[in-house]
């Protein structure tokens, strides 16, 4: 599998990281099924993007892309996400990029402008089919941008020619001497590693066109055979009625959700509740909700024993579920009931739920046991205005108050020596 890798430019939104967070449970879910994955991300450290931001700060382009490099490795390491089995940065493939170019141009596929070599999209078999594209919206113009107006298919740019804004950022061709254009890194790299033709192609659903597009066309014009058997693409994050973006300038960073006391693991177990296909809008209270669900399900596991077996049918529906285009919300409810279901014991329960997480990637068996647990201030608060009116006998408002500390997952309980407050 073949995975879009992030340009390392800037610091990754948390919308960036639902889409890495897919790959991650695509490849664990492979594994969990007994395949072997070869999976392939790349790193973008040459694109207009990465020129533009190093000539602002004053750096050279490798020292922009490694310090970006170096902080996106981090970050997804805090989020459990396995490290793929190879990670590729653009500088290294440039001479796969030249020779894929050369068979173009050889192919008549693509053309010389000016200003640098371009594909023409009318010479191409079925250009647009993934994304659906209007036929009567393709215009024989060239765009040389890498992200382009969305709506109108232009022949798009595979190697730019050396230009003073590119400084020194140029490598030489046998077509003239200067630096690759965003698609044909993604072709070069993928078909390098894994053959003409790949098992499944993954990224976010805004990269259908044009990107994906483009690659689908470079791809099969110079192989003649199909380039990917199986896209899969993440929808995407929004905030409000928007799509989380840098260019909106609305966007999260991870470290923004560790400022508002939200872990990566809790993120991550916010994402799972939501299937891959669906856009999720971001809020902190939907993430704190999530959160809150982890910590009972860590407090649960924590403290089952050790030593079981994992349950034969429990094991066989999470598969159902998992191999029905990986619809975590519904393995995550199943490991939820699998905690309720009385007829199994707790060190079944705990084996099998850590058998789950292989895919789930929770750390679930990391936790050390939970033996004590402070009882957050708001909850006492309702504990307190529960007793008071109890007190008063306000019996309605007392039953209120303890529906409200039970929907905030904890139980309260009147015993002799006093009020017990345990979470779920």
């Amino acid at each position: 599998m073949y995975q879009c890798g992030p340009t390392v430019y800037d610091y990754p939104h948390v919308g960036n990281y639902r889409t890495f967070i897919l790959y991650d449970i695509i490849r664990r879910t492979f594994e969990y099924n007994d395949y072997k994955v070869n999976q392939v991300m790349n790193i973008t450290d040459v694109d207009d993007k990465t020129i533009r931001r190093s000539k602002g700060e004053g750096v050279s382009l490798k020292e922009l892309t490694t310090k970006y490099e170096k902080l996106f490795l981090e970050e997804i390491q805090s989020l459990n996400i396995l490290l793929p089995v190879h990670i590729t940065r653009a500088t290294e493939y440039i001479g796969e990029m030249v020779d894929l170019i050369e068979k173009l141009l050889k192919k008549e596929i693509a053309y010389k402008a000016s200003d640098g070599i371009y594909v023409s999209i009318d010479k191409v078999k079925n250009y647009g089919q993934l994304a659906n594209l209007d036929q009567s919206k393709i215009t024989k113009e060239r765009v040389t941008n890498d992200e382009y107006d969305k709506e109108n298919a232009r022949d798009f740019s595979l190697w730019k020619f050396r230009t003073a804004e590119d400084g020194d950022i140029s490598w030489p061709a046998s077509f003239g001497e200067g630096r690759p254009g965003w698609h044909i890194e993604c072709s070069a790299m993928s078909m390098k590693l894994l053959g003409p033709t790949l098992d499944i192609h993954t990224g976010a659903a805004d990269l259908i066109f044009p990107h994906h597009t483009n690659e689908i066309a470079q791809s099969e014009s110079v192989t003649g055979r199909e380039f990917v058997h199986y896209w899969l693409h993440g929808a995407i994050m929004n905030i409000g009625n928007e799509k989380m973006a840098k260019s909106k300038k609305n966007f999260f960073k991870l470290d923004d959700l560790k400022d508002n006391a939200v872990s990566p693991i809790g993120f991550r177990y916010w994402l799972l509740t939501s299937h891959y296909r669906s856009p999720v809008n971001f809020t902190y209270e939907a993430v704190h909700g999530a959160q809150n669900a982890l910590i009972r399900l860590m407090a649960i596991v924590s403290n089952y024993p050790e030593g079981g077996k994992i349950i034969p049918a429990y094991k066989e529906k999470f598969l159902s579920f998992i191999n029905d285009d990986l619809n975590m919300p519904q393995a995550v409810a199943l490991a939820w009931e699998l905690i309720k279901d009385s007829n199994e014991s707790d060190a079944d329960k705990r084996s099998t739920l850590i058998d789950f997480d292989r895919v789930f990637g929770l750390k679930l068996d990391t936790i050390p046991k939970i033996t004590e647990e402070k009882i957050p201030p708001e909850i006492q608060a309702l504990a307190d205005a529960r007793e008071e009116a109890r007190s008063k006998k306000d019996w309605e408002k007392a039953d209120a108050l303890r529906l409200e500390i039970g929907a905030r997952g904890y139980d309260i309980k009147d015993t002799e020596s006093g009020v017990k407050i345990t979470r779920i």
